[in-house]
């Protein structure tokens, strides 16, 4: 908890708290279940209290304006090859000590949040750059549950996708709120031991399990999965075979799950990067597991990254870094050679954006 000042006239009133006793007030939106006096800011830094009410402190207010290729976030299975215009705010609910976003996540300086935007802006925004969906990324959607939620509606006015980029640590209540307006989601499962959530994001390992379960049983919203392997910490065959097996049988074989790459940052530099065979080893093992769609990410490997057909082996997508190199699926996403459907959403031909990045900076007039 922190007792950094919080601006009544920049806050926004939320759900998802209760009061606990006479002097403090619980925030119920993650396992965290901040208990705060009044003038406190939860671990998140951007839900606190004012009285006798929780604010959201970042309510239309942005880190930052992108567009980029779609694989970026990622996601190799939903409307490949096309732009996706991605924004988020500042602060996290968990503490990764290798934290790869810190500069953005563990940000107290509300001068990196320098774009301000309505919800219909960024859609509006979105539709001029020719993205049919929107990430809400760099940082956890969860903890501006309110502006992501108002920002996905205005979208769906315009026929825009809204894509959650998340650590799934989120309690039941606001989890169904939330994936409601979400029609894709990339969720981090940084491990696949309660041990390692403990020490190095001080969070736990549960709730994350429960949320992909709750996706992809409770939900139409199209579901992949990130897991970042750290060396020495996270990337034992042993838990590589536990964590794909444990996708396989309680998820399914078709949801796709990406290892990515670790480089030395925040509060871990001193861990050496992920070896590129390390990655080679992981979607291995989670192919022997049944796995269908294992990719590798953040090395250039175009073999890792590219899509096949789990019936003849054909290459449906190829990828070279975030270009699609090769395309052999129908407009309805099944394989040209032998027909069989490829998990995902695919609408006709695929995008041809690319590899290219575009800050977008947002004009936001104030109302007199």
């Amino acid at each position: 908890m922190t007792d950094f000042p919080i601006d009544p006239a920049t806050s926004q009133p939320v759900r998802y708290w209760h009061k606990l006793d006479k002097d403090r007030i619980q925030c119920d939106l993650c396992p965290r279940f901040c208990k705060l006096h009044d003038g406190q800011r939860g671990l998140c830094f951007v839900r606190g209290r004012i009285g006798e009410t929780m604010v959201l402190t970042t309510y239309g207010r942005s880190s930052g304006f992108c567009v980029d290729p779609i694989e970026k976030k990622p996601l190799n299975h939903f409307l490949p090859g096309t732009p996706i215009f991605s924004f988020g705010t500042a602060g996290c609910n968990l503490a990764c000590k290798y934290c790869q976003n810190w500069d953005i996540s563990k940000s107290r300086e509300f001068d990196t949040l320098a774009d301000q935007a309505t919800p219909e802006m960024i859609a509006r925004a979105a539709k001029q750059h020719g993205c049919r969906s929107v990430a809400y990324t760099y940082n956890d959607p969860v903890i501006f549950h309110e502006y992501a939620i108002d920002v996905a509606k205005a979208c769906r006015e315009l026929d825009i996708k809204s894509v959650a980029v998340t650590a799934g640590y989120v309690c039941p209540e606001p989890r169904a709120e939330f994936y409601q307006y979400m029609d894709a989601a990339n969720v981090d499962l940084k491990s696949f031991t309660e041990d390692f959530y403990h020490k190095l994001t001080g969070g736990h390992l549960q709730p994350v399990l429960d949320t992909l379960m709750y996706i992809k049983h409770e939900t139409n919203v199209w579901l992949e999965i990130t897991t970042l392997l750290i060396p020495g910490h996270n990337d034992s065959d042993r838990e590589l075979y536990e964590l794909s097996q444990w996708v396989h049988d309680k998820l399914g074989p078709d949801v796709p799950l990406h290892f990515s790459a670790f480089h030395p940052d925040y509060k871990m530099r001193d861990i050496p990067a992920t070896p590129p065979a390390t990655l080679d080893r992981a979607r291995r093992i989670a192919m022997e597991n049944g796995l269908r769609y294992v990719y590798t990410g953040n090395i250039h490997d175009k073999t890792g990254g590219s899509t096949y057909c789990h019936q003849c082996g054909t290459t449906l997508i190829g990828r070279d870094w975030y270009i699609l190199s090769e395309w052999n699926l129908t407009d309805a996403g099944h394989c040209k050679k032998c027909g069989t459907a490829c998990a995902g959403v695919f609408d006709g031909p695929p995008g041809d954006w690319g590899a290219k990045r575009l800050p977008v900076r947002l004009h936001h007039t104030p109302v007199v």
